[in-house]
């Protein structure tokens, strides 16, 4: 059975023109073909005929969201025979409920639906902006937390590199690892993207590659980044051992330590990641994600100005890093070591010393 529908079909055609990253399209054309086969077998309406109204949206989060009932219990309104239906047609996983994060993100997509047809958009009205907030507040008051994966920092990526002994295959992996790690934590998307003519050796300490379209940045130009320290030496030591010719930089590898001249898969990346994991039996939710994350956390742990990290980074929210950011700095804020009399000890007389010294940044700000 195919719930795509015509219309739906243009819309994503349409963001791809748009430049809309790849993995972007792929989430959207999941999304509208849900909103597709969840109105033809709720309404029977087909998607495209005009703007959805605000009670139907409504409708439909109050059909997947979870909602606490009487002995501990949840329930959703989405009626059984539409649920299996919608199993059955392969546009939904399994039965039950779906999480928060994914009805939030089937409802922002059928509003940037609404704006390509240029239809107002039922997704702005307060009722469901209420309904989303306090979905959230009733699932976080009965432990239901929103998913994050693990942070990777320093320890361990430095576990999980330690991994990495396994011939070409290993040499691979720790070079994506680290360029994937202390080049800017880029996403999977950016990592699978790049090519050998992206890449060029600066000294025998660093390297420079070039970045190119993004999820945050979709006009294509060209913005170098470096890599320096362990992740430059990963490098090279991966593209001595892989074919020179040019292509991506990251490749796919067969039995025997052969090397494929075909590019790895996003997915692949973060499989990658969670086998690395497993092998350094590290405990945690990981995923490609968990890169991107580690790094952000980790600059904060040692003190990295937020602007520094955001142009590595490229994230275009303060409020999106900041989460990841300010968990890293806490780690080690005197805040955290009130009862650590010793530690706290050592903290203030660094600050201190850091506060009297003419070169400090701190002494330089206050001129």
């Amino acid at each position: 059975m195919h719930f795509l529908a015509r219309n739906a079909q243009e819309a994503v055609a349409a963001f791809i023109q748009a430049g809309t990253a790849a993995n972007t399209v792929r989430s959207y054309r999941s999304a509208l073909t849900y909103w597709s086969a969840w109105l033809q077998l709720r309404y029977r309406l087909t998607l495209g005929n005009g703007p959805i109204p605000v009670t139907v949206v409504l409708q439909f989060a109050v059909d997947h969201l979870a909602r606490p009932v009487v002995d501990g219990q949840w329930a959703h309104l989405l009626p059984a025979s539409i649920d299996t239906a919608l199993v059955a047609a392969g546009t939904k996983s399994r039965l039950g409920p779906l999480s928060l994060n994914t009805v939030s993100h089937r409802i922002a997509v059928l509003g940037k639906w609404h704006q390509l047809n240029h239809w107002d958009s039922p997704t702005n009205a307060l009722a469901i902006k209420t309904l989303l907030r306090e979905a959230r507040k009733a699932q976080s008051r009965h432990g239901v937390a929103v998913r994050k994966k693990t942070a990777m920092v320093k320890e361990p990526l430095q576990a999980i590199l330690a991994t990495c002994t396994d011939g070409v295959r290993g040499i691979r992996d720790r070079a994506l690892l680290l360029l994937a790690w202390s080049g800017g934590g880029r996403r999977r998307s950016e990592v699978v993207g790049l090519k050998v003519e992206d890449v060029r050796k600066l000294d025998d300490e660093t390297w420079l590659y070039n970045l190119g379209t993004t999820k945050t940045n979709t006009g294509g130009n060209r913005r170098e980044k470096p890599l320096r320290g362990p992740a430059a030496q990963a490098l090279s030591a991966w593209l001595d051992v892989a074919p020179g010719t040019p292509g991506p930089l990251f490749r796919r590898m067969y039995k025997g330590g052969k090397i494929s001249t075909d590019g790895l898969s996003p997915d692949q990346v973060a499989r990658i990641v969670q086998r690395r994991a497993k092998l350094a039996g590290l405990k945690g939710d990981w995923a490609a994600h968990s890169l991107r994350s580690g790094f952000v956390s980790e600059a904060g742990r040692q003190g990295v100005p937020l602007k520094d990290v955001m142009a590595m980074t490229e994230h275009k929210s303060v409020c999106t890093v900041m989460g990841y950011f300010q968990a890293g700095m806490l780690i080690d804020s005197k805040a955290s070591l009130l009862l650590d009399s010793k530690k706290n000890a050592e903290t203030v007389a660094a600050k201190t010393s850091d506060e009297i010294n003419p070169k400090s940044e701190v002494f330089a700000k206050d001129r």
